[in-house]
């Protein structure tokens, strides 16, 4: 077990340290996603743990929330319109993508409509266990949908020579040890209660939200060091490329091949309606679509981080669209079985 585990690092090191002499975009998570995926197809026998995605997520989340200054705080709660338009628009996308995925893929409702909708992928295969669904199907589509979403987003950026304005600054620029520990204490505890309640991504929401209650009332303890930004890019990255085995891209090929082009589908109409809300929200167009993507929370806030476009208002917009998403999803679901029996079938 520890020599699979210190393999796998080593994998998602070198991945990264050539990522970084690549000068490649996101390079400490793309490095090591895509190096241990696609060692991972290859057969290569090597492991993450769930602890140690946890610890990545637990420093983004204390990172994110030092965005969140009283001004910043006052820029969301002016944009909450865009916010919703963008949760709705992932809800319609997902209930276009089950109509496509069940009519073009020969899948049952409930397997289509919790591997299209844009959601958590641990809390989608949840529930479509729950509901009857193929759990492996709807793992993997989510799997497929993130790897597309987080190298295809900021490659997109780096050809175009999209650059941040660093408009949102982090409320402190100076590291203070002291403060950092506090924090991480402080995070951890917010996590463990997100956990008890069982809040999704709870070790990113958790010490982000109270690193947000400090940051919102000037009371930002210390910055975060650059150093365990880079680790916890690393460890995400790791555990996301842990996920692939090697049969795959074998299995349901088809069925993949569907989820490969409603996913470059829904990234384009993000995009269009990023363009669509431009102007009248007056948020800036990279924010939007990062905000839109239809990635995970932590992979495209740490996008947001590392190219300086808006980190919390592309915060903003994916916690609420998970939060939306989760709340909408399970009765949604109810409803067009009541409505239409014939999903069942």
């Amino acid at each position: 077990m520890f020599v699979r585990l210190l393999l796998g690092f080593a994998i998602a090191l070198c991945g990264s340290l050539i990522a970084v002499a690549l000068h490649t975009p996101l390079p400490w998570m793309l490095g090591a996603l895509i190096a241990t995926a696609a060692t991972k197809i290859a057969g290569v026998q090597s492991r993450s743990r769930t602890e140690l995605r946890y610890a990545g997520q637990w420093v983004i989340g204390v990172g994110l929330g030092l965005y969140f200054t009283p001004m910043v705080v006052d820029e969301i709660a002016g944009n909450l319109l865009p916010l919703l338009l963008g949760a709705i628009f992932s809800v319609a996308a997902g209930l276009a993508g089950a109509w496509f995925l069940q009519r073009a893929g020969g899948v049952e409702f409930s397997t289509a409509y919790f591997s299209s909708t844009i959601g958590g992928a641990a809390e989608m295969a949840n529930l479509s266990d729950r509901y009857g669904g193929k759990v492996a199907l709807v793992a993997s589509a989510h799997s497929l949908r993130i790897l597309l979403v987080v190298v295809l987003v900021p490659l997109a950026f780096r050809m175009s020579g999209v650059t941040g304005s660093g408009l949102f600054a982090p409320a402190m620029t100076a590291v203070d040890p002291a403060g950092l520990a506090a924090m991480f204490a402080l995070g951890a505890g917010g996590a463990l209660l997100a956990v008890r309640l069982r809040i999704p991504n709870a070790w990113v929401l958790g010490p982000m939200a109270v690193t947000i209650l400090l940051t919102s009332n000037d009371m930002a303890l210390s910055a975060m060091p650059t150093f365990m930004l880079n680790a916890a890019q690393l460890l995400i990255g790791w555990s996301l490329g842990d996920r692939y085995t090697p049969d795959f891209f074998r299995t349901a090929p088809r069925f993949m091949g569907l989820i490969l082009a409603y996913t470059l589908v829904v990234i384009m109409l993000s995009v269009g309606l990023s363009l669509l809300l431009a102007r009248p929200s007056d948020i800036a167009l990279p924010t939007l679509i990062l905000g839109l993507a239809p990635g995970g929370i932590a992979e495209m806030c740490i996008t947001a981080k590392v190219l300086q476009l808006g980190v919390p208002l592309v915060t903003a917009f994916q916690v609420f669209r998970l939060a939306f998403v989760l709340l909408i999803t399970p009765p949604l679901y109810r409803g067009l079985l009541m409505r239409f029996p014939a999903l069942r079938d």
